[in-house]
């Protein structure tokens, strides 16, 4: 790696409104460290502090409500607990000098209702289970099961939850927040014409398919502000049983209107698609992770800025 590359690797930068002290971003990952209800244990805090030398830490999907988990044994961000909890990791991050950004992740139909603390079921776009298994607790391995299609009025609500849910994290300390938009989640799951087959407002075009991406950002906006809010999306990902044959088109349209908003940032997680193609129609800072553990990747991602 030149020590050009170095420079800019470990140089400041802004997202948004957060300073960070240099441009590497800690990626979320699933931790399964949480309680049955939700709340991050002692370790988070150890965990994250220990990482706050990244110029900023998206931590791992957190749900917005018990309907949005899952997986075993992750954290929310929906009761006064689990906030008291996530205080306790912004302030070790903050302590140590670094940034930390909460993301907000519904599972939608990725999941099993074993593994929610009020066994409600899945809700996603369609009634259409994705393939797979998925680990429980009670009886390890099982199919995640197949969830129930959201009514309009079920959607506005989980919109609703978004907008609670960054209220809590700014509540808990988080310098920013994060939807997650990829992975196979609702967001992608909405975007996805395999598992959406809605024929109302949220299905069909690639605008429609767009629609709950879009208004979940602007509730979560309208708290925190647009230099505080960022997006996450895997363009032509197949996780967790998705596909698109028109992935351009679907991308095109939701970047074309989440661009005059003005975020933090836009988080692309690289899939093998060739995503480049849609960096020019983000206006917004991004982030590029996957595939970038060698020095030639970072070189190349540096370069490309």
């Amino acid at each position: 790696m030149s020590i050009t590359t170095l420079e800019r690797l470990f140089s400041p930068t802004r997202l948004g409104a957060v300073a960070l002290a240099n441009r590497i971003v800690m990626a979320p990952m699933t931790r399964s460290r949480a309680d049955r209800d939700g709340v991050p244990s002692p370790s988070a805090a150890t965990y994250y502090r220990q990482r706050a030398g990244a110029g900023l830490i998206v931590t791992e999907g957190t749900q917005p409500s018990f309907q949005g988990q899952g997986y075993a044994r992750t954290p929310g961000i929906h009761t006064a607990e689990q906030v008291r909890a996530w205080r306790d990791v912004t302030s070790a991050v903050h302590e140590a000098g670094g940034r930390i950004a909460l993301q907000i992740m519904h599972v939608g139909r990725v999941g099993h209702p074993l593994n929610q603390r009020e066994p409600v079921g899945l809700v996603a776009p369609s009634a259409i289970a994705a393939a797979g298994n998925i680990w429980t607790d009670q009886e390890q391995m099982v199919p995640m099961a197949t969830p129930r299609a959201l009514t309009v009025e079920e959607i506005a609500g989980i919109v609703e939850e978004h907008r609670r849910a960054t209220e809590l994290a700014l509540e808990a300390g988080f310098d920013a927040v994060e939807l997650h938009g990829a992975n196979g989640y609702l967001g992608q799951q909405f975007l996805s014409p395999k598992a959406n087959q809605r024929d109302d407002a949220y299905g069909g075009s690639p605008e429609n398919r767009s629609r709950f991406v879009v208004e979940a950002l602007d509730a979560m906006v309208k708290v925190a502000g647009a230099d505080r809010v960022g997006l996450r999306i895997s363009p032509g990902g197949k996780l967790n049983d998705l596909d698109d044959p028109d992935t351009e088109g679907t991308y095109r349209a939701l970047l074309a209107a989440i661009a005059p908003r003005g975020l933090a940032w836009v988080h692309f997680m690289h899939t093998g698609w060739p995503q480049e193609g849609l960096y020019p129609l983000v206006t917004a800072p991004r982030i590029v992770t996957g595939g970038y553990a060698d020095y030639p990747t970072h070189q190349e991602a540096s370069a490309a800025g």
